[in-house]
C-alpha cells in the first residue's frame, strides 16, 4: 500500500506540473474569457478551467480511482478501491484571469473522507509543495512546519468569502468577531494558497465558510503533514462545508 501511494504522489506531483505548463502556455496566449454562473452570481468559471481539468484528467483516469472535480463532479474509476482523487484544475480562477496574487493546481488523495496526501502548484511562481500527515509537508526541498506563535494577536488569519458565503447578519457577526481576535487579516483569492501558508508558517489560522471540498482538501492534507490541526463542519443541506485549520496552538 505504502509503495502504491508513493507512486501516486509522483504521479499527481508530475501532473502538477504538466498543468503548469499548460496555464503558461494559456496565459502567454491570453487565454482568460470567463463568465459568472448562472447558478451562484458570484461563481465565475473560465475556459482555463475545463482545459486543466482536462490535462489533469488524462494523466489519472488510468488509475481506475475515483475521481471528484469542480467541474465534472464525481468520475466513478474501475476501481473498487476506497482512494479517490479531489482536484481543482485551478483554485482561485479570479486570480488567473485577472492577474491577482497566485492560484493553484490542487490534487488531493483521500481514502474515503481522511486525506493522504495533497499537491498544491502555485501559479505563476511555479512552486510545488505536498505532504501529507503520515510523510510530512515539503515546499521545494525544505520541511513545511507550522508556527508556533500562540497569540492571536500576534497571528495572522487568512479567510475569505468564497461564491456561497451566505452575507447575512449572523454569517457577518461571526466573521468579524473572528477577524477581531487576530492581530491581522489577510485574504488571498484562493483557500489552497491560504491553507499553504498555513503549513509554511507564515500565518496562524485559515477558516471559511461555505467552502466547497476540493478548494481545500490538498491544504488540509498539507497543514496535517506540517503539524498543523484541522477542523471540518458542515450545515445539513448543503454541499459546502466550513473549515478552521491552525497552528494547534493558537
Amino acid at each position: 500500500m505504502i509503495n502504491k501511494i508513493e507512486k501516486l504522489l509522483e504521479l499527481s506531483k508530475n501532473t502538477a506540473r504538466i498543468a503548469l505548463d499548460r496555464l503558461t502556455e494559456l496565459d502567454k496566449q491570453n487565454k482568460k474569457n470567463y463568465s459568472f454562473d448562472e447558478n451562484i452570481p458570484r461563481e465565475v468559471k473560465a475556459t482555463a478551467d475545463t482545459i486543466i481539468e482536462k490535462v489533469i484528467l488524462e494523466q489519472l483516469i488510468p488509475t481506475g480511482i475515483d475521481i471528484l472535480s469542480e467541474e465534472s463532479g464525481l468520475l466513478i474509476g474501475n476501481n473498487s478501491s476506497s482512494l479517490r482523487f479531489i482536484i481543482d484544475p485551478i483554485d482561485g480562477t479570479v486570480n488567473f484571469v485577472r492577474g491577482i496574487l497566485d492560484c493553484s493546481v490542487s490534487i488531493a488523495l483521500y481514502d474515503k473522507y481522511n486525506a493522504i496526501f495533497g499537491v498544491i502548484a502555485s501559479y505563476p511562481n511555479g512552486n510545488i509543495a505536498w505532504g501529507g500527515k503520515n510523510i510530512g509537508s515539503f515546499f521545494g526541498d525544505s520541511k513545511l512546519k507550522v508556527s508556533t506563535i500562540d497569540d492571536p494577536k500576534k497571528g495572522v488569519l487568512c479567510t475569505g468569502f468564497p461564491s456561497r458565503f451566505k452575507f447575512d447578519s449572523k454569517s457577518m457577526l461571526s466573521q468579524t468577531h473572528l477577524m477581531s481576535k487576530f492581530g491581522k487579516t489577510r485574504m488571498l483569492g484562493s483557500a489552497s494558497q491560504s491553507l499553504l501558508q498555513v503549513a509554511k508558517g507564515s500565518v496562524e489560522c485559515y477558516s471559511e465558510k461555505d467552502i466547497m471540498l476540493w478548494d481545500v482538501a490538498a491544504g488540509i492534507a498539507l497543514v496535517e503533514g506540517a503539524g498543523g490541526n484541522v477542523s471540518i463542519t458542515s450545515e445539513k443541506g448543503r454541499e459546502s462545508i466550513n473549515v478552521v485549520a491552525s497552528n494547534g496552538i493558537v
